[in-house]
């Protein structure tokens, strides 16, 4: 089976007078009183599909006092329900999460003001108990904002890690957290064997992501106030993290909000946006090296406002990812209190006009993106401060572009498969999107992927990198859908097919680029090849011998995959270079 089609919406024939456009339709999907309150700070909310049933539903955090509220959608029309999880007061961040692969979704919340954070275990049958002490989660008087979620160590156990930000002394001054997860239902705190500094840095949120492409899942953090700096952490590939943020450019002194993930030029490195106060935000790009420039001047994206949430969208579906940041600044003639710009392609971003969002004025920060009624366009739902109730901006662009709509299932990686690269080809031209539990400003986007292809008929072929290493590539997929991928399922053969009569070893593995490949038969046809972890053939050669050398040396160190084949047998290996 190439892939599991969820839901599958043709479009029609395009309209005339094709626009950009967003109504605010809360009020009439379900979603009355829903402000978040006045909460030091704001939260976060997630738009995920919390009961795995193809919708996207909405998760409230709350302020102190107000408890978690959840709101089931059920064919594009939300309704309030009560879970047995609704109980837990004064909630920064919300993320579902599979983290013992079950196939369910789990909840982890954390509380900056009651200093708790809870893991709340789901049966099977949304049925949900607080595992924390168990799972050896609990810390009393920690003032955790934001939770990310990533597999550091490539074992296929999603890993934790908690940013704390303590306001003011004599508040103890707390260090953020790197828990491990041992794959038992258990956590353990590895944040000083893995190079994590000790000291407190005024954390707000943080990402999991691979800024090297070297197959190994870093780690960004945004930071607040003047007295600390943002950290880049570079996974090192064997349990350890290194502090690069100053050699990358990213340790910028700022009011740091935000860690929001995505491919602004299509080039196949991960940029970063983060907010600031009207000092400006960032948008810092990188540069392929190992280095970032910040070009958010330069590409339109400035704001000059006191920014917190921010997501990456194709808002057309025309092939490029626009940008949406929300501000709490509400209706303010000086400062913009949110902003929606609009990619052109070559990104450069432009705040268009009349596309319904004239009175998006609310005092905001979290936002996440989802899709409201399955049509391939990505909402937007936002959570505001009283008196306002969120916004749930649904996308009614009447641009009659095609989409693709793709979700992962890990088999040998993590169930939810987060830390893939997800690449898309039409007509040559590509996308790339990278999956994250754990965004924005506190919040929780859908588990699809998103990919406009505009008025393009066809997709050349989908193509996803998984951190197991395994390679699934699927021709000519169908558009129009909603589709899960299942690691493996449509794979290059990186799931190692053995032949008795075959045997590889690569020697020695790691290396320094420098390795020979032995092969206890020679079998007639085969041949080697070597690809990077964006599939790009790098090196090939016709088996002749028993032993074959190749030189890697002049590449940069990281991950790459060794492809054997002969007419009878496939075999993968990964290779890495140090």
């Amino acid at each position: 089976m190439l892939l599991r089609i969820v839901i599958c919406i043709l479009l029609s024939v395009p309209t005339l007078n094709a626009q950009l456009l967003f109504s605010e339709e809360a009020g009439n999907l379900g979603c009355d009183n829903t402000s978040y309150g006045t909460g030091y700070l704001g939260a976060g909310i997630s738009f995920f599909d919390f009961d795995g049933d193809g919708w996207d539903d909405l998760t409230l955090s709350s302020e102190f006092g107000s408890p978690l509220r959840f709101f089931k959608n059920t064919a594009g029309i939300f309704s309030e329900i009560n879970l047995n999880i609704s109980n837990f007061y004064g909630v920064k961040s919300v993320q579902w999460v599979d983290f013992d692969n079950d196939g369910d979704y789990d909840l982890f919340v954390t509380s900056n003001e009651t200093g708790t954070n809870v893991l709340y275990g789901n049966d099977g049958s949304m049925n949900f108990t607080n595992i924390t002490v168990e799972a050896g989660l609990l810390i009393w008087d920690h003032q955790t904002y934001g939770g990310s979620w990533g597999d550091f160590n490539n074992d296929g156990w999603l890993d934790l890690f908690i940013c704390s930000r303590t306001a003011i002394t004599p508040l103890p001054l707390l260090p953020n957290i790197l828990y491990k997860n041992n794959g038992n239902g258990t956590f353990s705190d590895v944040s000083v064997a893995a190079g994590i500094s000790p000291n407190h840095h005024r954390s707000f949120c943080s990402a999991f992501f691979d800024y090297n492409n070297d197959g190994w899942q870093d780690l960004i953090i945004a930071n607040d106030r003047n007295d600390t700096e943002n950290q880049l952490y570079r996974n090192n590939g064997d349990d350890t993290f290194t502090e690069v943020g100053a050699a990358a450019g990213v340790n910028f002194v700022m009011n740091a909000m935000s860690t929001t993930i995505g491919d602004y030029n299509k080039d196949g490195w991960l940029d970063v946006y983060m907010t600031n106060t009207s000092q400006g935000n960032v948008l810092i790009k990188n540069n392929g090296d190992g280095t970032f420039t910040d070009v958010a001047a330069s590409t339109g994206t400035l704001m000059e406002s006191v920014a917190w949430g921010s997501v990456f969208l194709d808002g057309e579906n025309d092939g490029d990812q626009d940008l949406y940041v929300s501000s709490s600044f509400p209706n303010n003639s000086q400062h913009l209190s949110s902003a929606f710009y609009e990619n052109d392609g070559s990104g450069n971003f432009t705040i268009p006009v009349n596309i319904g969002f004239e009175n998006d004025l609310a005092e905001s920060y979290g936002n996440a993106i989802g899709d409201i009624n399955n049509d391939g366009l990505p909402d937007i739902a936002v959570l505001n401060f009283a008196p306002t109730d969120i916004y749930l901006w649904e996308n009614q662009t009447n641009i009659q572009n095609n989409w693709f709509k793709v979700k992962l299932e890990g088999v040998q990686s993590n169930r939810m498969g987060v830390g893939s690269w997800i690449e898309i080809s039409v007509n040559g031209d590509k996308q790339y999107n990278y999956t994250l539990c754990g965004e924005g400003y506190l919040s929780q986007n859908s588990a699809y992927e998103f990919f406009g292809i505009g008025d393009a008929t066809a997709i050349d072929y989908v193509k996803v990198t998984w951190l197991s290493g395994t390679i699934d590539y699927i021709e000519n997929p169908p558009i129009n859908i909603a589709a899960t991928i299942i690691e493996g399922s449509n794979s290059l053969g990186v799931s190692e097919i053995e032949n008795s009569l075959v045997d590889i070893q690569i020697i020695p593995n790691p290396s320094n680029g420098l390795l020979t490949v032995y092969s206890a038969n020679v079998l007639e046809s085969a041949s080697i090849y070597v690809y990077d972890v964006l599939g790009n053939r790098i090196w090939v050669a016709t088996l002749d011998s028993v032993y074959t050398t190749i030189d890697l040396s002049a590449h940069s160190a990281g991950v790459y995959f060794l492809h054997f084949n002969s007419a009878s047998t496939e075999i993968v290996r990964k290779i890495i270079i140090q």
